[in-house]
C-alpha cells in the first residue's frame, strides 16, 4: 500500500468523488508547500496553472510539466518528491500499476492527487485503498484544483480555519469603520460566532472608542515584533468586548510612522485564522502594498461607499481590480452609506448598480442623531436602537459575509426582557 497520505474527501453513496461545492464556499489557504503536477492535456495544465495564481495557493510553490504518470516515475528516480503530486492519468493506461510503480520512488508522506476520466466506483475504491488523497474527474476547473490541494491540509477533525472579512471605504469619511464594527458585533452577538476585529488604521483607528475599550496593547506590538507572533502572544494582545467578540486595537498615536512592507501583517492574520472562526479587518482608506494584499487575500470583502461620483468611481475601480485578482472567489460586496443627506444631490442605488454591474447589499440611511449618539457613548447601534431597521441591515450584511443564518436565541421566559436590559448596560 502506498503511504502517500490520507484520503480526505467524502464520497456520495454511488462511490464517485464528491461534487464541487458552491463558488462562495470557504476554502482555507494552503501552507508553504511544494506541489508538482504531471499533466496529459494542455487543458488540465492550464487549469493547474490558473489555480497556482489563486490567493489561497500564494505560499505554495507550484511546478507543472507534461507527460503524466510516466514522466512522474522517471522524474523521481533521481530526485526527492514534493509535498504534493498531481497526476493526470491516461484512461488507456493501467492507473493502478502506474501508482504501484510510483510508490517505489515516492518519499513517505507525499500526498497524491489523481485527475482521471474514468468515473468508476471500483477504481475509486482501489485508489483510496492505495492511499491516494483525492481523485477528480476531468475536465477540472481551477477552483477544483485549489480545493483539492487546500483540503489536504485542512483535516475534518481539526478546528476550522478562520474566515477573514475585509471592510474598506471607497473614500475617506464614508463610515467604513463604523459599519465594520457594527457588522462584527452582529456576527458575534446574533450569529454567536467567535470573532475578532483587527483595527488596521494604526494612527487614527476608532475601534477602541467604538467598543469603549482602552487596552494597553494591541496590533502595533504584533506588527513591530514579527518574530514574537504566535497564538499565545496574540491572545495577550486581544481585548475582550463581549463573550464572542474580541478586539485587536490600534494605538491611535502619532509617535511612530506606520510604514510597512506588503507582508507585514501576514503572520498576524495567519495566527488569528488558527484561533478565531471569524476575523473582521477594518482596512483604512489608503492604497499601499499591505492594504492591497490584505484585501486580495481576504475570504470576503465589503466596500462601503457614499452616494456621490467620487465614491462611484472608486468603488468601480476597487470592485474591478479585486474581482480580476480573485477569479475563483465570489465578487466583493458593496453597500451604500449616509444615503439621504438633506439638500445633497446623490447618485441613486440603481445608477451604482448599473455602473458596477452589481446591486448594493444594503443602502444605509443618513441618521446623524443615532450614529453620533452611538459613537459618543462607545456603543453599537444595536445597543441603543435594537429594533431600528439599520440594526437589521447590519445583521443582513453579517449573514451575507459569513454565509450563516441568524442564530436561534433561547427563550428567556419572564426574565428575558430584564436580562436583555442588564446585558445592554
Amino acid at each position: 500500500m502506498i503511504s502517500y497520505g490520507r484520503h480526505n474527501q467524502d464520497t456520495p453513496e454511488t462511490g464517485t468523488p464528491a461534487s464541487s461545492a458552491a463558488s462562495d464556499e470557504h476554502i482555507a489557504p494552503a501552507p508553504r508547500v511544494s506541489v508538482q503536477a504531471f499533466c496529459e492535456s494542455v487543458e488540465t495544465a492550464a487549469a493547474v496553472q490558473a489555480a497556482g495564481e489563486d490567493r489561497r495557493l500564494a505560499k505554495a510553490h507550484l511546478k507543472i510539466q507534461m507527460g503524466g504518470m510516466a514522466a512522474a516515475i522517471e522524474a523521481y528516480r533521481s530526485a526527492p518528491t514534493p509535498n504534493v503530486i498531481i497526476l493526470e492519468t491516461d484512461p488507456r493506461s493501467d492507473i493502478l500499476a502506474g501508482l504501484d510503480q510510483l510508490a517505489t520512488v515516492c518519499d513517505p508522506g507525499t500526498r497524491v492527487i489523481v485527475i482521471g476520466k474514468v468515473n468508476d466506483v471500483t477504481l475509486y475504491r482501489e485508489l483510496v485503498r492505495r492511499g491516494v488523497s483525492d481523485y477528480s474527474i476531468a475536465p477540472v476547473e481551477p477552483i477544483d484544483v485549489v480545493r483539492s490541494i487546500c483540503n489536504l491540509f485542512s483535516a475534518p477533525e481539526a478546528k476550522a480555519v478562520g474566515r477573514i472579512i475585509a471592510v474598506v471605504g471607497a473614500k475617506g469619511g464614508v463610515g467604513a469603520s463604523t459599519i465594520s464594527h457594527n457588522v462584527a458585533w452582529a456576527i458575534a452577538r446574533d450569529l454567536a460566532l467567535d470573532s475578532v476585529v483587527a483595527d488596521l488604521d494604526l494612527a487614527f483607528g476608532t475601534a477602541g472608542l467604538d467598543y469603549n475599550q482602552d487596552p494597553p496593547q494591541g496590533i502595533a506590538e504584533a506588527v513591530f515584533s514579527p518574530d514574537r507572533v504566535d497564538t499565545a502572544f496574540v491572545d495577550r494582545l486581544l481585548s475582550k468586548c463581549t463573550d464572542h467578540l474580541s478586539l485587536l486595537a490600534a494605538p491611535a498615536t502619532l509617535e511612530r510612522v506606520y510604514d510597512f512592507g506588503s507582508e507585514a501583517f501576514d503572520s498576524i492574520f495567519d495566527t488569528l485564522r488558527a484561533t478565531m472562526p471569524c476575523i473582521v479587518l477594518d482596512v483604512p482608506h489608503q492604497w499601499t502594498g499591505w492594504t492591497k494584499r490584505a484585501l486580495i487575500n481576504a475570504d470576503d470583502i465589503l466596500i462601503v461607499a457614499a452616494p456621490d461620483l467620487a465614491n462611484l468611481r472608486n468603488t468601480k475601480n476597487l470592485y474591478d481590480l479585486l474581482r480580476a485578482a480573485r477569479p475563483n472567489d465570489r465578487p466583493p460586496l458593496y453597500c451604500l452609506n449616509q444615503v439621504g443627506v438633506p439638500k445633497r444631490p446623490e447618485i441613486s442605488a440603481s445608477e451604482f448598480a448599473k455602473a458596477i454591474e452589481s446591486q448594493p447589499i444594503v443602502s444605509i440611511p443618513f441618521d446623524p442623531q443615532m450614529f453620533g449618539l452611538a459613537a459618543n457613548n462607545g456603543q453599537m447601534i444595536a445597543e441603543i436602537a435594537a429594533s431600528h431597521k439599520v440594526t437589521d441591515m447590519f445583521l443582513q450584511i453579517a449573514q451575507r459575509l459569513t454565509g450563516r443564518g441568524e442564530a436561534k436565541k433561547p427563550k428567556g421566559g419572564l426574565l428575558g426582557p430584564i436580562l436583555e436590559k442588564l446585558r445592554a448596560k
